[in-house]
């Protein structure tokens, strides 16, 4: 009896592996197919994705000398659905004008995975050149559960819709540390003169007024974003430079520019940059001119950038300052508050096919929605690319001393994250594996004080579309100039408030607000 019973099972395992066991169909006839990849939680997609084997064209953007049609993860992915897919992969620099090249030429590929702007995309959806989301949603089961079920997250088929009311963005969730650019501050110098880490405006001056004291000829904050310097700062004064912003308290829509508390920011900066307490080139700081202020035994102390930043500093500096030590900061400004960060990522468009191909193109992206493709993409599988750790995080197998490598190394050496392809990370991965002064950076975070609320996400008509986009350029191009040149004594605040009214600031205000009660109210 045991011996027929081995007899059934051994048949059994071997009609799974040749007819895709737990679908009653057969895909013997997809070569491409490969039932012995071992897969993870698919969300309740079915795999493969076609019996008959059928090509699907992706654009996604990268490095074209990594030669990712023939990486490991496209090899994995096609065994995976049992799609053969070709990539076409454009350089970041020349994507945009690569894309707009295609849509010139009407040869779009079947997949767009990095549109570049949702206006765009639904622009083209508008010409028939894009297939729509929802009406798929029902075969696309990690998608249903993220953005339809979860009603946290079902504001996106209004705010991101066309003007036909349909979604043509297919968009992924669950990508983002919660805090990914902070202040960071030389721990050790401050450390040296027992200066303590600042908790509010006034003791950051103060900070940076005893740095100057103690090294006359160091710039004690210096910033390598240029004009981009207004936009970061703000959040902390509760704003959203040269845009509007959403008033909690009031529920309303400002416009931060001309808001006194933006007036109170700049005035603080203006105060640090006339007592010489910040970088003088702040709006012209090159990378590596602003690299080499921070990487100096006491020239620079205090910066806002990659958090990442202060694992990459205290590797360049073992040598020449073996005490180098930078760490997360508090952020500036009167809420100490960082922005939140928004865990939708932007969307892919599948191009108008015949339903078929159209349901495979979409399947293919909700496995990448799903936990088995999160994991695929941001770490591959387990035994082949990575180990999983006492701590339950992955290390990479290679890389076992990096346990926070960088994402460029994995997509040279395997193809995983590439851009326009993944929908979202496995928390599991060396992106989320955190050295301890990063840890501080999410840990600050999970207090609800310390974050400044995402802004509710608006759907316009095409009438406001446009006339937002005519006021928002002029308006955001003007008020970088203004601010760099009150900073430097040279231009007036009530000249500005009119400047920007005549701009159509309050214009842009009332739609924004006309948006949100309609939609929220």
């Amino acid at each position: 009896m045991k011996k027929i019973i081995s007899l059934i099972l051994a048949v059994v395992m071997v009609t799974c592996l040749f007819a895709a066991c737990g679908n009653n169909e057969d895909y013997s006839a997809n070569a491409t197919y490969d039932p012995t990849i071992k897969v993870g939680d698919t969300g309740g997609l079915k795999l493969p994705l076609t019996k008959e084997p059928m090509k699907i064209t992706w654009q996604v953007v990268g490095n074209e000398a990594n030669n990712l049609n023939d990486s490991w993860f496209i090899k994995k992915l096609e065994g995976i659905t049992g799609v053969d897919i070709e990539l076409l992969v454009f350089p970041t620099a020349s994507r945009d004008q690569k894309i707009s090249t295609l849509i010139a030429s009407g040869d779009l590929p079947d997949i767009i995975g990095a549109i570049g702007s949702g206006e765009i995309a639904n622009d083209l959806a508008m010409q028939g050149a894009f297939a729509a989301v929802e009406d798929y949603v029902d075969v696309l089961p990690n998608f249903k559960k993220t953005f339809v079920d979860n009603k946290e997250n079902s504001w996106i088929f209004d705010a991101y819709a066309a003007p036909d009311g349909k979604l043509y963005e297919f968009r992924g969730y669950d990508w983002q540390r919660d805090l990914n650019h902070a202040v960071m501050y030389r721990k050790d110098i401050f450390d040296k003169h027992g200066i303590k880490m600042w908790t509010n405006n006034d003791e950051f001056y103060s900070a940076l007024k005893q740095l100057k004291e103690i090294y006359p000829d160091s710039i004690p904050y210096t910033s390598k974003y240029g004009d981009q310097i207004f936009a970061k700062w703000s959040p902390g004064w509760g704003l959203r430079a040269h845009d509007a912003y959403f008033d909690e308290a009031e529920k309303v829509w400002k416009y931060s520019d001309i808001d006194p508390k933006y007036k109170d920011m700049l005035d603080f900066m203006k105060k640090l940059y006339d007592e010489d307490l910040m970088d003088p080139e702040f709006l012209t700081n090159t990378q590596p001119a602003w690299t080499a202020k921070m990487t100096q035994e006491a020239k620079s102390f205090v910066t806002f950038d990659w958090i990442d930043r202060m694992t990459l500093f205290k590797a360049q500096t073992k040598d020449t300052i073996p005490e180098y030590d930078l760490r997360f900061a508090n952020p500036i400004g009167p809420n100490q508050t960082y922005a939140e960060v928004s865990q939708i990522t932007g969307g892919a468009c599948v191009k108008k096919m015949d339903e078929d191909r159209e349901r495979v193109a979409f399947q293919i992206l909700d496995f990448m929605l799903s936990p088995a493709g999160k994991e695929l993409t941001s770490m591959g599988l387990e035994g082949e690319t990575y180990t999983l750790g006492e701590d339950g995080m992955a290390v990479m197998i290679g890389f076992e001393d990096e346990p926070g490598v960088e994402g460029t190394k994995l997509t040279e050496k395997w193809g995983l994250r590439i851009e326009g392809i993944w929908k979202g990370f496995d928390r599991r991965c060396s992106y989320f594996n955190f050295a301890p002064q990063l840890k501080e950076a999410q840990d600050y975070m999970k207090d609800k004080k310390h974050l400044e609320p995402l802004d509710p996400v608006l759907a316009y008509t095409p009438e406001e579309k446009e006339k937002i986009n005519e006021y928002a350029l002029k308006l955001q191009k003007a008020g970088k100039e203004f601010a760099f040149k009150y900073i430097l004594g040279t231009a007036n605040w009530d000249d500005w408030v009119k400047e920007a009214k005549r701009l159509g600031c309050d214009e842009v205000v009332k739609m924004y607000n006309q948006a949100y009660d309609r939609n929220y109210k």
